[in-house]
């Protein structure tokens, strides 16, 4: 690894691959990484409290980004006090709302719908970077934003008109979508807010700072009596989100990124629904409904419509 905590050229190699066919491969696993968060959002909702998951998540993963990025971070402690309001904001949504909202809507929704769901959030991103940041949004992302909205709709109604009518969302799926509005606000924030620091310094820096804002709600959901079920699988549930779905994740996207570059890393956010239904009926036993395939079948094409590189503005 190098300096910067990221996969480097001196990283191992399947024997017979080059670098670029390795991180072809790495495309592909990369959404799996992904997926086990909303898997084990579904597996521990009746063993570990919400808000207990994502803190002990965070902290666990920040405790291995340690050796990494702790000494750039002592170094950088300058800039992290002048940024402090955006690592907080930062912390609050990628850390605890992404986190903890994830984990609450689980316990009444499924992980196939908590993939569909989350899978429309590059379709927010682009929304909300034009309007905020002034994007532009061409006529053909335009139409994959209604696709992969109508998409979504779908899953949360499951395909039922008078479920729209009525307003009668599963609360579960609510807090998916609170969700999904925070990583969509998190990642715009995260592209246009300058920072003095790199990417993996800012976000062990982030990582801190959700862990901070998480502590006096986790205090608050033991007070209510909500606690883990202290045990090895407990352990084993934290152990398994902070080295595969937090730090394992982050570490080959950051691989892939470097060598495919951007634009082509970005299709494994493609896969990431269609993994998560697969692993949700092979490990949780959940049986793909048809309003899943209709949902599917619009947000998909929709979102590679939606996150097509559209025009620039001329000056």
């Amino acid at each position: 690894m190098s300096q910067s905590g990221q996969l480097t050229d001196t990283s191992p190699r399947i024997a017979g691959f080059g670098e670029d066919q390795f991180a072809r491969i790495l495309l592909f696993v990369a959404p799996a990484l992904f997926c086990t968060n909303l898997l084990v959002a579904k597996a521990t909702a009746d063993l570990i409290p919400p808000v207990h998951l994502s803190f002990l998540r965070w902290g666990a993963t920040f405790l291995l980004l340690l050796p990494l990025v702790g000494p750039r971070l002592w170094v950088r402690r300058g800039a992290m006090l002048r940024e402090w309001k955006d690592l907080s904001i930062l912390g609050a949504l990628g850390m605890g709302v992404c986190g903890a909202f994830v984990y609450i809507g689980a316990d009444t929704t499924s992980a196939t719908n908590i993939g569909l769901i989350y899978s429309a959030s590059p379709v927010l991103i682009i929304l909300l970077a034009a309007a905020f940041y002034g994007e532009a949004v061409s006529k053909l992302q335009i139409a994959g934003i209604t696709l992969s909205l109508l998409g979504v709709i779908v899953i949360v109604c499951r395909a039922d008109l008078d479920v729209l009518i009525n307003l009668a969302f599963t609360v579960g799926d609510l807090w998916i979508l609170a969700a999904m509005i925070g990583w969509a606000v998190y990642s715009v924030l995260l592209r246009h807010r300058p920072s003095e620091m790199g990417l993996s310094t800012r976000f062990g820096a982030t990582t801190l700072a959700g862990v901070i804002i998480l502590a006096p709600f986790t205090l608050w959901e033991a007070s209510t009596g909500n606690v883990p079920v202290w045990n090895w699988e407990t352990a084993g549930w934290i152990a398994l989100l902070a080295l595969v779905a937090s730090f394992g994740a982050y570490q080959v996207y950051a691989y892939v990124q470097r060598v495919l570059g951007a634009g082509r890393s970005s299709l494994l956010m493609y896969l990431v629904p269609i993994y998560n239904a697969v692993l949700a009926w092979a490990l949780l036993g959940e049986t793909p409904q048809p309003y899943h395939w209709i949902g599917a079948a619009l947000v998909l094409p929709g979102m590679m419509l939606a996150t097509a590189k559209g025009k620039k503005k001329s000056a």
